[in-house]
C-alpha cells in the first residue's frame, strides 16, 4: 500500500473520529438541556449550570464541527454567481477567496490567543471553568480553517477547479 493510501486511511479514520466527537458533544448538549427542562417546569428548581454547559457546548459543536466536520461543499456560497461560472473562473475565485480567509485568520490569530490566554483570570459563574478553557477551541478551529485553506488554495493553483453546484444534488442542510 503507498503512502498516499495510507494518509488518505487516516485521514478517513480521523474524519469518523471527528463526527464521533461530535456526535457525543450533540448528545451531551440535549441530555443537558432535557435535564435544564425536568428542573426547571417540572420540579420547578432552576438551576444555572446546566444553562452554562449547553452554552458551552453550543459554541464547541459549532466550531469543532466547522474545523473537522464540515465538507468544503457544505459551506455557504453565492450559489447564483458561483454556479454560473465556469472551472478557470471558480478557480480564480477559491484562490481569492483562501488567499482572503487566510490573511485574516492569520492576522487574527495573535490577538485571538492573547485573548485566550489573558482569559485564564475569569472563570464561569457556575462550573469556575476557567475561560480560558472555553474559548481555546477557536484557536483550533482558526489553525484548522488556515490549513484547510491554504490546502484549498493550493489545488485552485494547481488546476483543481472546486465542483461547479449541482441543484439536483442540494439538499435542506439538514
Amino acid at each position: 500500500m503507498a503512502l498516499t493510501d495510507h494518509l488518505r486511511a487516516l485521514g478517513g479514520w480521523l474524519a469518523r473520529r471527528a463526527e464521533n466527537v461530535l456526535v457525543v458533544m450533540l448528545g451531551a448538549l440535549f441530555a443537558v438541556f432535557i435535564l435544564q427542562i425536568v428542573f426547571r417546569y417540572l420540579l420547578n428548581l432552576p438551576i444555572g449550570w446546566t444553562h452554562e454547559i449547553s452554552v458551552i457546548l453550543w459554541l464547541w459543536i459549532v466550531l469543532f464541527g466547522a474545523a473537522f466536520v464540515t465538507r468544503e461543499s457544505d459551506e455557504i456560497r453565492f450559489d447564483i454567481l458561483y454556479g454560473s461560472a465556469g472551472p478557470r473562473t471558480r478557480r480564480i475565485m477559491a484562490v481569492v477567496t483562501a488567499t482572503a480567509l487566510v490573511v485574516l485568520y492569520t492576522l487574527s490569530l495573535p490577538a485571538m490567543t492573547d485573548y485566550v490566554t489573558f482569559m485564564k483570570v475569569e472563570r464561569t459563574a457556575y462550573l469556575k471553568l476557567p475561560f480560558n478553557w472555553v474559548y481555546s477551541i477557536y484557536l483550533v478551529f482558526a489553525v484548522a480553517a488556515i490549513a484547510r485553506y491554504l490546502w484549498l488554495g493550493w489545488q485552485a493553483l494547481r488546476g483543481r477547479a472546486p465542483e461547479a453546484f449541482d441543484p439536483t444534488k442540494a439538499g435542506s442542510g439538514i
